[in-house]
């Protein structure tokens, strides 16, 4: 029988709106803006940091440096080797956000409901609008143009049901494009691209899927679920729902999704866990004392992970109580981080805590938990006083003696950053 599809009024719309290459765009269009003749997207170019840190790698590449095989996320020495007449720019982080935050107001003239990913990608909820903008093709089409027009960078839109196949349709065929990704074109449109295409599929999760005779996007849509959680855990039924376009995750506008996050870029692959859970514990700290000093408690924790290719996974859990005390904030970031991670080198690491609240922590009782939470916040206190008289290097844990990374990560609110290419 023949699914009847819904009418397009009483249909849910989601567009993922990204930015062509951000970072060389938007230094493209300031120079082009403050009298450059020559437009660096039309160049062999690519946006890369400090090659004498581990910031030396690609952020952002041209068309141009692309044919010569220059991909975002490898270092600056191997895009150099590929293209030796590559031009490097240095990034510029301030004039970047300036850019980002013209894109999301242009998107909020034509919805309410838009939660910014990262710096240059968005998801919008234009469910309801058609009277207003039309169709979702003409209304793409629209916000498409007008952005080109009115800030000289182009971007892709994908449009469907959800937020995954949206972002999935908006890395079709690049730039300046818009794409649908409605679940009934899922098996032509999705199903024959290679595994690796699919979201939070990275190198590691590539090659034991591999290893089970599954190749494409479709091969995994169709395999058995508990296969695939024997040998991947969670990780391989949350890529099993991806593959199938399952996705209910909510748009999170800005006022509705306040928290407290921070990352840090690690000088080193992480290949280890006891590494990893260590950086977790110093972003913990921060994270912790940044909720202490505000007077608030979090109830929900987010581990996000990058890796050396640049492909970002998170993921989140609700705790029974809210909280801001540091090693319950770290002891929930070393579950998620055993649930997410898949064993890829890793470049970054995030912690987030949202779902804040003003007042006392309502802690329901279990009588199963050795945990003194009222001993772990006076010790929280105390450690607080100490840092704030003499000094956030006065005091810190034996286990970072000797660490080459800080105690206390991610000094600002960095969130939990996603890369912008």
């Amino acid at each position: 029988m023949k699914r009847r599809r819904l009418p397009l009024e009483h249909k849910k719309v989601i567009f993922h709106i990204d930015v062509n290459s951000a970072f060389l765009s938007w230094e493209a269009v300031y120079r082009l803006q403050n009298g450059a003749r020559e437009d660096l997207r039309e160049e062999t170019a690519a946006v890369g940091g400090d090659m004498a840190t581990r910031h030396g790698v690609v952020l952002a590449k041209s068309l141009a440096a692309k044919k010569y095989g220059v991909r975002t996320g490898e270092s600056l020495v191997e895009a150099m080797r590929k293209c030796p007449h590559l031009r490097i720019v240095p990034p510029n982080h301030a004039l970047y956000k300036k850019y980002s935050d013209a894109f999301i107001r242009v998107l909020e003239q034509y919805s309410p409901d838009v939660e910014q990913y990262s710096i240059d990608e968005a998801f919008v909820d234009m469910s309801g609008t058609q009277g207003l903008w039309g169709d979702p093709r003409t209304a793409a089409d629209r916000i498409r143009r007008q952005i080109r027009s009115e800030l000289g960078f182009t971007v892709n839109i994908g449009i469907s049901e959800n937020k995954l196949l949206a972002k999935m349709a908006s890395d079709f065929e690049k730039p300046d494009k818009v794409h649908t990704l409605w679940k009934e074109e899922i098996p032509k449109k999705m199903w024959p691209l290679p595994v690796s295409d699919l979201l939070f599929v990275g190198k590691a999760t590539e090659a034991k899927l591999s290893a089970l005779g599954i190749h494409t996007i479709g091969e995994l849509a169709k395999a058995d679920r508990a296969v695939l959680k024997s040998h991947l855990k969670k990780h391989g039924e949350a890529i099993w729902e991806f593959a199938n376009g399952i996705d209910v995750s909510l748009i999170r506008p800005a006022a509705d999704n306040k928290g407290y996050g921070n990352s840090t870029t690690i000088a080193f692959d992480v290949t280890d866990a006891p590494t990893a859970k260590l950086i977790l514990l110093s972003l913990a700290e921060t994270v912790g004392a940044r909720l202490r000093a505000a007077g608030v408690r979090a109830e929900v924790i987010a581990v996000g992970i990058k890796n050396s290719d640049f492909r970002y996974t998170s993921h989140q859990t609700t705790l029974p109580g809210a909280t801001n005390i540091t090693q319950e904030i770290y002891g929930c970031a070393c579950r998620l981080f055993d649930e997410l991670w898949d064993g890829t080198a890793i470049r970054l690491l995030g912690i987030h805590a949202g779902r804040v609240s003003d007042g006392e922590s309502v802690r329901q009782l279990d009588l199963f938990s050795r945990e003194n939470y009222e001993k772990l916040e006076k010790v929280d206190t105390a450690v607080d006083k100490i840092r704030q008289k003499y000094g956030k290097d006065s005091i810190m844990r034996a286990s970072f003696m000797k660490k080459p990374f800080n105690h206390m990560a991610g000094g600002t609110k960095e969130g939990l950053e996603r890369g912008a290419d």
